[in-house]
């Protein structure tokens, strides 16, 4: 049942991965016709061509993707814009168009070689296996890259039966960006990472036969990216392949969305474009991100499109707080250990493609690990005309999140600067406790005399007008 009434209006979106869908479930909920057109034959975009099936079973797809397009939108799969439609002709037929198209295009090594066959680029690459194609890898395979595209492409090509696998990265293992877990997991499948290279070009004639690589080294901080990597002069060497596959990236493709000489120019935050009608969402305006990002910037594009329809606002986030009694942790959770995730073993995961890997906890473990959270929404303050200055809360804290301080900001209450903190007792303007050093144990709430400690749940909520109101 929709939120909203029906209200005439139509919308297209171009694009159905996890933005488009997002956009698209949220526009069909505010009472609009929504249809989304697909290039590739299945919806889902990248959960279902960009990511393996050893990471994301197909079935989960499939039914997200019922969940969403039951809400009586249309999905038309094998159209792609640009060829089979045009920009302006999605325009000139419906009152809006959201362009959520991702980012598609590879970028280049700029290396010598890069054009032969038997170089792909990582999503080229993931495209093809998650297609189905068995004989895209040879035995020798080089991914270049330290993301998790990269990590993907590796591990399919472990999959497709390569037998020597290395991940070229710029820098070191310790510096990449995907979790531990997941680097552990490479190395638990025999594949090698060559660290400390760059690649400076592909060799062969009628297909590729190796790579040139030149050696790294740290030569500084590069600032809030990581140590700034350097070339070795003359320390260049090559090694035989038969697969390469640069993952380092993709940009959007903004020409598809034009509908003259003009350029066209999305906003970021909004999805907004300097034409009237038309929009982007997730990573064809925002560059590549990650699922969630892209499903949240789907949902918050969809709301300005509405407003843009409807000229109003129908559906706001607001902040909601309300006290409680209730720290809704125990102080023996601090000390439940991280529990590993079980997985397939060696043999069982290799024997397909469609193996998942990561097989979850059990419903017990489930529960034990949900403990460790140390619920953030949850914010304690101290209030200050009731404290006694007892330092009871201060002893019983596990952790230094509760700080005597020469002066109070009122605009950060739950904010400690360094340079504040003090323990002469003639200095003391308040008692402060840390957010973001807090777990939230509650022992300070528990053993304060004068109950000067309060808690506050805070959330983020969603808010429409009644249907009453929208007609």
């Amino acid at each position: 049942e929709r939120l909203f009434a029906a209200t005439g209006k139509t919308v297209a979106v171009v694009g159905a991965g996890p933005a488009g869908l997002a956009a698209a479930h949220s526009l069909a909920l505010f009472g609009h016709r929504v249809t989304i057109f697909e290039a590739f034959e299945e919806a889902g975009g990248m959960l279902m061509y960009g990511i393996p099936a050893f990471r994301l079973p197909r079935n989960i797809i499939n039914e997200e993707v019922f969940n969403v397009t039951r809400q009586g939108i249309s999905l038309q799969t094998g159209v792609t814009i640009g060829k089979d439609i045009m920009a302006k002709e999605l325009m000139e037929k419906h009152d809006a168009v959201v362009m959520a198209l991702g980012c598609q295009k590879p970028r280049s090594m700029r290396v010598p070689g890069e054009d032969l066959p038997g170089v792909y680029s990582g999503l080229d690459f993931m495209m093809r296996v998650n297609s189905g194609e068995k004989g895209c890898v040879g035995k020798r395979v080089f991914v270049i890259g330290g993301g998790f595209t990269a990590m993907d492409c590796c591990r399919s090509a472990k999959r497709l039966g390569a037998e020597e696998i290395y991940v070229a990265i710029r820098g070191v293992e310790e510096d990449l960006t995907v979790p531990l877990d997941e680097i552990r997991e490479i190395h638990r499948e025999g594949i090698r990472f060559l660290s400390l290279v760059s690649s400076v070009a592909v060799e062969g004639e009628d297909r590729v036969t190796g790579i040139r690589f030149v050696r790294n080294r740290f030569g500084g901080v590069r600032g809030s990216s990581g140590r700034r990597v350097v070339p070795i002069e003359g320390s260049d060497f090559t090694m035989e392949a038969d697969t390469i596959i640069a993952a380092i990236g993709q940009t959007p493709q903004h020409e598809l969305a034009a509908l003259s000489d003009e350029e066209v120019k999305f906003d970021e935050v909004t999805g907004e474009s300097n034409v009237p009608g038309l929009y982007g969402a997730g990573d064809y305006v925002r560059w590549a991100s990650t699922v969630i990002e892209a499903v949240g910037h789907g949902r918050r594009v969809a709301e300005n499109v509405d407003e843009y329809l409807v000229n109003r606002r129908r559906r706001h986030q607001v902040v909601t707080m309300k006290p409680t009694q209730n720290t809704h942790r125990e102080r023996p959770w601090d000390f439940i250990k991280k529990h590993e995730m079980p997985t397939l073993s060696f043999e069982d995961r290799l024997e397909s493609q469609e193996a998942e890997v990561e097989t979850g906890f059990t419903e017990e473990i489930g529960h034990d690990a949900a403990k460790r959270c140390y619920l953030c929404n949850l914010k304690y303050e101290i209030y200050i005309p009731n404290c006694i200055y007892c330092r009871w809360c201060i002893d019983v804290c596990p952790r230094d999140c509760i700080e005597l301080v020469t002066d109070l900001d009122n605009d950060h209450p739950a904010h400690v600067e360094e340079d504040k903190v003090t323990t002469k007792w003639n200095r003391v303007a308040g008692v402060v406790i840390d957010s973001d050093r807090c777990i939230r144990c509650g022992e300070c709430y528990r053993v304060c005399p004068t109950q000067c400690i309060h808690v506050t749940e805070v959330g983020l909520q969603d808010r429409c007008v009644s249907r009453e109101s929208s007609e």
